[in-house]
């Protein structure tokens, strides 16, 4: 039987601990020569280092936590959903693309829920030596000592879309359905208030939903949008965002209380006594043209 209640201040730390090892087998792979390969399109990529860090990761807990559940990218099966049990949910690299790329944005994503909660967040990008941090009632840290949202008590007031910087991502969906509703919120998100659009500030596609969710959490980032991701992308930077004052709501209207793995996410940064979040989400779901629907295969 796994104990009643886990010692998050233990996990967050031997967290930190895999976290780092991972980082060390990220920046010394070369995955344009270990091989790329696709699980769904050619814009769905995998790598040999995205499976051997899960490997490692996954031994790891499993020698520590035994009575624990996993759920890993590169280990998921449908038929073994989430469960209320405490669970590591981990993304051995989020944003495998940029990896193979090149692109300095990306991360590991080590996440652990109890309940379908998010309880323990650790975020790291080794390539810019970034860690993000977080424990449930603890606060959320950049690097340990810095804590979100980065600019403390002085973070400026929510004031609607026009006034904000938002992440969108493209997905690898790239046709049907919710391929078409992305597209016509971007549209409805970019257009003049003329043409009956938000006009926000501008759009960022940073590649990884861990890090969107921990730069909507510092507050460089006013909200992040996303539908088709997994709860191994957001488990970690949800807790990130929550402890650093942010919400969570659903990418479709109407619901404001999403499990991790419902894949569709709405983030919003803190805010002075969450003025204004509630307003941002519900101006953000007046420009969703469409529903986002994904299914877990």
């Amino acid at each position: 039987m796994a104990e009643e209640t886990p010692n998050l201040s233990e996990v967050h730390e031997f967290l930190i601990e895999l976290a780092g090892k991972a980082g060390e087998l990220i920046t010394s792979a070369h995955p344009l020569i270990n091989g790329v390969g696709s699980k769904k399109n050619s814009s769905d990529l995998v790598t040999e280092t995205d499976r051997a860090v899960e490997a490692v990761v996954s031994d790891a807990l499993r020698t520590k936590y035994p009575d624990y559940e996993f759920m890993g990218e590169e280990t998921y099966h449908p038929s073994k959903p989430l469960t209320e049990a405490p669970t590591f949910i981990v993304d051995p690299i989020d944003g495998t693309v940029n990896f193979v790329h090149g692109f300095p944005s990306a991360c590991i994503s080590l996440g652990f829920a109890v309940g379908y909660e998010p309880m323990v967040g650790v975020v790291f990008n080794p390539f810019t030596n970034t860690l993000y941090s977080a424990i449930k009632g603890q606060g959320a840290f950049m690097n340990r000592t810095k804590k979100l949202p980065l600019k403390g008590d002085d973070v400026e007031p929510l004031n609607g879309l026009s006034s904000a910087l938002i992440a969108v991502e493209w997905g690898s969906d790239r046709s049907g359905a919710n391929w078409e509703t992305k597209l016509r919120t971007f549209e409805s998100l970019g257009k003049s208030k003329e043409q009956g659009g938000a006009m926000v500030h501008s759009m960022r596609s940073m590649g990884s939903a861990a890090l969107n969710l921990c730069s909507v959490a510092s507050g460089v980032l006013d909200l992040y949008w996303e539908g088709g991701c997994w709860a191994w992308d957001v488990c970690a930077g949800w807790i990130i965002l929550t402890e650093a004052g942010g919400i969570m709501a659903d990418g479709n209207p109407g619901n404001w209380q999403p499990r991790v793995d419902s894949r569709r996410y709405l983030a919003v940064r803190g805010s002075p006594k969450g003025e204004g979040q509630t307003e941002l989400v519900e101006e953000f779901w007046s420009h969703i043209k469409g529903t986002l629907s994904y299914s877990d295969e």
